[in-house]
């Protein structure tokens, strides 16, 4: 009798415990910058939803991507380590070899770890992280489903007239890339979006909706210029090799983030419509800094206070916006100035989903932070390395203490706590600080032959 009993307990911790495991909608932006949503103080732009997503939820205010450009950040939250430990580092071919670098079968994703604990998993939008269309495809890397891009170059035009449906490359009838015509193919992520979200029954989901917006070009259908045409705004046009932006582009930009806003305010309105909001964690973020603002004549602030921004490893580069709402568990209109990156999602939505995280991560869960809890384990360090152009650059974070090493320059030092926008460098006041982070430097990353400290001699198409 007591051996049934038991059973019959087990049974129903499991059940309770299968109930309690969240749904997980994690949205990412693609270059949008930390002061391009308004609870970050923009006040040109509009995005209302966004901001009444971070007074239902918990603010980050010190949130950090994985990298500064696109490819190596999306490895860093797929994968849970850092720059120093990826196996992809940059962009497309800038690397030793000169040709694309992508995950492969033995790297271990979220979405690995996600289906072991039962979720079903899927990923819409921009993956970018199967050049080589081999063992980097999303199917092969622990999703269910994929609708979107699996290279990175191809997810930049907004008119494709093609798109990936798991294995498919499948034609779009109707649309002209160059010409702009038919189906916005943001709108088409979000549709996808909401087909799978109904489409799951009795099991928990993960779905990353990788939007392109607001990365270049710079363009969006003309019902979302409207509200931002006739304020008088400077015209700004930009001219591209390979983008072709919209004429006008600050009243494109602002009509970018803004329709993006919309669509995420369609999804969080499917959530509550379905019943599952209460059960379901929605994290906002963006992949790394702006790209768009002109730093020597900003118009939108995108960076706010920070100083650089896409391709710097200064601030504007790699903090970005991160809201995570769970209605009814993370308190409510609540900030919180613990740091964190990329690199700590995976062990997060590990330990929220009951499941082990992978044993080589760079991350430690947020939970605690999450549901306002006061034992959050904090980082020794946080580190990036970035080598596009100019040479290999490389930043740490140790405390309130940032160091930026650029390529034969001298090494930077700045105290975060009194000087967020990396004005006053310390190294010359403090070169006991920087050595100290100097060694530190040499000790957290993995000596890759792909990504050497030297150099690279690839350049743009």
């Amino acid at each position: 009798m007591k051996f049934l009993q038991f059973i019959l307990y087990f049974c129903f911790i499991n059940v309770l415990t299968a109930q309690n495991k969240p749904n997980i909608l994690l949205i990412v932006a693609d270059d949008l910058g930390w002061g391009d949503v308004g609870y970050n103080g923009q006040t040109k732009i509009k995005t209302p939803v966004i901001d009444a997503l971070a007074k239902q939820g918990m603010v980050f205010k010190s949130f950090y991507a994985g990298s500064t450009v696109c490819t190596p950040s999306r490895v860093s939250l797929m994968t849970g380590k850092h720059t120093g430990h990826t196996r992809v580092r940059g962009n497309v071919n800038w690397n030793e070899t000169g040709k694309p670098i992508d995950i492969i079968a033995k790297d271990i994703t979220v979405a690995e770890k996600l289906k072991e604990a039962g979720y079903r998993t899927g990923v819409i939008g921009k993956w970018g992280l199967a050049e080589n269309l081999d063992e980097g495809k999303p199917n092969k890397q622990g999703f269910d489903e994929f609708y979107g891009f699996n290279t990175h170059i191809g997810a930049h035009h907004y008119y494709p007239d093609s798109i990936w449906i798991n294995d498919v490359k499948t034609r779009i009838e109707g649309n002209n890339f160059k010409l702009k015509e038919k189906h916005y193919i943001q709108d088409n992520f979000t549709d996808q979006a909401k087909s799978f979200i109904t489409s799951t029954k009795e099991q928990p989901f993960f779905l990353y909706l990788a939007y392109t917006t607001p990365h270049f070009e710079i363009t969006v259908p003309e019902d979302s210029k409207e509200p931002y045409k006739n304020l008088g705004w400077p015209i700004r046009n930009i001219k591209h090799h390979r983008y072709l932006h919209d004429t006008n582009t600050h009243v494109s930009y602002a009509g970018m983030v803004s329709r993006l806003d919309t669509q995420i305010g369609e999804l969080l309105d499917l959530l509550k419509n379905m019943g599952i909001e209460e059960n379901t964690l929605v994290i906002f973020t963006s992949d790394n800094g702006h790209m768009y603002d002109d730093l020597n004549d900003e118009f939108f602030n995108s960076n706010g206070p920070f100083k650089g921004k896409k391709r710097d490893l200064y601030e504007g580069g790699l903090r970005v916006p991160f809201v995570a709402r769970w209605t009814g568990v993370i308190p409510q209109n609540t900030t919180t100035s613990h740091r964190a990156a990329f690199w700590d999602l995976l062990p997060t939505f590990c330990d929220l989903a009951g499941v082990s995280s992978t044993k080589d991560t760079d991350g430690i869960s947020l939970k605690p932070t999450l549901l306002g809890k006061h034992h959050q384990k904090k980082h020794d360090y946080f580190y990036w390395e970035f080598n596009e152009i100019k040479g290999p650059v490389q930043a740490l974070i140790m405390g309130e203490y940032k160091i930026v090493k650029k390529y034969q320059s001298p090494t930077e030092l700045y105290h975060l706590k009194t000087d967020v926008s990396e004005q006053n460098n310390l190294a010359i006041k403090h070169p006991n600080m920087v050595k100290k982070m100097e060694k530190k430097l040499k000790k957290v990353r993995y000596n890759d032959p792909n990504y050497p400290l030297e150099k690279l001699n690839q350049t743009y198409d």
